[in-house]
């Protein structure tokens, strides 16, 4: 099957979507199927090999200064393609990573407007090159916030047209209000053209049923797997302290570091308990670099310098090793989570978890049995289930044991692979195309 799978490139950070994506292609293309991935906006990050095409889709670049100045939107494509060269793109990166999602509402208007906004042009371009030079089978989005390709997408092609679900609704939320109203409406109408859609958990699924307003019954559950190479699985459990406590995941306010620190500062108080270290790893952007700071002050002026560590891990053996050496796991995210693959990770590599209550995660718990919920957004809550596990290593094990059994069972990239083109297959088999 030829698949178009068109993603998000997320202006130089690590990202779970990115991450997601870049894994279920090259997990199609070693299943035989003639799969590519597209990036869009700017190139993707990721900490395995990138399998998008070297070429940029409606680059960053374009896509402001058409929002911003009428002239761009008649250039000629020597001028587009120079601005969305891949080292132009991630030289400004990490400008656009610095803004507020509340800023870009008009922008996201625009662009939810299709064939009507003033990226038209490039939409266009991406439309006319899958009909043109790839011809696939079936095209997926990678979000509902591509959704005005769709329009473009159908006057070229009468394929199937299959959105994926995985965290939309975290970017609409921080719109302003007049703007999300505006934007909500533009995307229930683009996925009219639609004929699947793709969500990342049970819970995703109905929450964007309501939120989108669409058939429930047309949302397919994919949950996300990942390469298991160089995954260690369980290990034999740690019973001597001192015992490790780790985050990693990106460092923000939406994932919770600052609770994580909370609960930490509440265990260091206890006399119960052996030493316990905490160690913080993943994406620090620099938009975030103030609220880890004052963070991690706390910890510093509450004594405690020579048993916490924050390590840099910019590829994925040193995310592998980060992982192994822990002993529990722990993203307490504000947000409700719709993927979770951080957590999938620590199970890969025999750590259990504790993570609050809500979003995929019970979901996620329910199916491995790798971890314990907590009530969100309860720091002392938070603390005492870590300590009854520290002083537990027998559940502590157990726990690691069932975690890595569902990763090798379930949550690895040739399921999701195989999940993913049945969808695919059923649409192309079986949907009737949208008039």
């Amino acid at each position: 099957m030829r698949i178009a799978y068109v993603t998000a490139g997320a202006a130089g950070m690590f990202c779970g979507s990115c991450l997601k994506d870049n894994t279920l292609v090259a997990a199609l293309q070693r299943a035989g199927q003639d799969a590519v991935l597209i990036p869009t906006y700017t190139p993707l990050r990721t900490d395995e090999q990138d399998v998008s095409l070297p070429r940029i889709f409606l680059g960053g670049i374009n896509v402001y200064l058409e929002q911003k100045y009428a002239v761009f939107r008649r250039t000629p494509r020597w001028l587009d393609r120079m601005l969305s060269s891949r080292w132009l793109l991630r030289a400004v990166s990490h400008f656009a990573s610095r803004t507020p999602y509340r800023e870009l509402g008009e922008l996201t208007i625009s662009m939810l407007r299709g064939p009507a906004g003033n990226q038209a042009k490039e939409m266009n371009e991406l439309a006319q090159w899958l009909a043109v030079e790839w011809r696939p089978d079936v095209v997926v989005l990678s979000n509902a916030l591509l959704s005005g390709l769709l329009p473009a997408i159908r006057r070229w092609l009468q394929v199937p047209l299959v959105v994926t679900l995985q965290g939309d609704d975290i970017f609409l939320d921080a719109l302003l209000p007049e703007h999300r109203t505006v934007c909500l409406d533009l995307i229930r109408a683009n996925c009219a053209e639609a004929s699947a859609f793709i969500a990342t958990s049970r819970y995703y699924a109905d929450y964007m049923a309501e939120y989108l307003g669409l058939e429930r019954s047309n949302i397919h559950v994919v949950h996300p797997g990942i390469n298991l190479q160089g995954c260690s699985g369980p290990r034999p459990v740690r019973r001597e302290p001192p015992y490790t406590i780790g985050y990693f995941a990106r460092i923000c306010p939406d994932k919770g570091w600052h609770q994580l620190v909370d609960a930490y500062l509440l265990l260091r108080q206890r006399t119960d308990l052996p030493r316990v270290r905490l160690k913080v790893g993943g994406y620090l952007g620099a938009g975030d670099r103030d609220y880890f700071q004052h963070h991690w002050q706390r910890l510093l002026q509450a004594g405690l310098a020579a048993d916490i560590e924050h390590v840099d891990c910019p590829n994925h053996a040193d995310k592998l090793h980060f992982l192994q050496s822990l002993d529990l796991f722990c993203v307490p995210t504000v947000y409700r989570e719709p993927k979770g693959l951080y957590l999938l990770e620590a199970w890969a590599n025999g750590v259990p978890a504790v993570q609050p209550a809500h979003g995929a995660f019970p979901e996620l718990i329910e199916l491995s049995g790798g971890g314990v919920l907590v009530p969100p957004g309860q720091s002392a809550a938070l603390a005492q289930t870590i300590a009854q596990l520290l002083l537990d290593p027998d559940q502590r094990e157990r726990l690691a044991q069932a975690g890595a059994a569902a990763v090798q069972r379930y949550f690895h990239a040739e399921r999701m692979a195989q999940q993913t083109l049945k969808v695919l297959e059923d649409c192309c088999c079986t949907s009737t195309l949208p008039a």
